[in-house]
């Protein structure tokens, strides 16, 4: 649309069912690239996909016509195929209903980058339990505690 600007940045965040460790490190970058580009093919800007064998963040810059939960929708679907489809698991792949999603400005993007850029060392020293809940709270979302994802430690 004409005279219509934007500048809407988001990070997914999503994880395995059963939050199970499946996200093999001899794969998951390929992966990672195929969910970026899924969110390429759907016209939008993946800046950073990337995680760990549990779970995945994607930072992903979003045209104003495009519906978050109709993104994230297709980005399970599609790579959910693409992991059954390459054979890489004896057993069924599916990820958890639900996802986290949190917005940033602009002069974020460096950081968050950098933030999902190093999530192995990150989680090093925190859980993805602890991790999610901080956002959450950083982001003063109500939540009961019923709906989060299956926490496995």
């Amino acid at each position: 649309m004409a005279n219509t600007f934007s500048q809407i940045y988001i990070q997914y965040v999503f994880a395995v069912k059963g939050r199970q460790n499946l996200l093999q490190k001899p794969w998951r970058t390929e992966v990672f690239k195929y969910i970026s580009g899924i969110i390429s093919n759907k016209g939008q800007k993946p800046i950073i996909v990337n995680g760990v064998s549990d779970h995945v963040h994607a930072f992903v810059g979003l045209k104003p016509d495009m519906n978050i939960s109709y993104l994230i929708r297709d980005i399970k679907n599609n790579s959910t195929g693409f992991i059954k489809e390459k054979e890489w698991l004896k057993c069924d792949f599916e990820w958890q209903d639900g996802y986290g999603v949190f917005s940033y400005s602009h002069s974020a993007i460096d950081k968050v980058y950098k933030y999902i850029l190093n999530q192995e060392q990150h989680h090093k020293k925190k859980t993805f339990r602890e991790e999610y809940l901080s956002f959450l709270k950083k982001f003063e979302i109500e939540y009961d505690e019923k709906y989060l994802f299956e926490w496995i430690e």
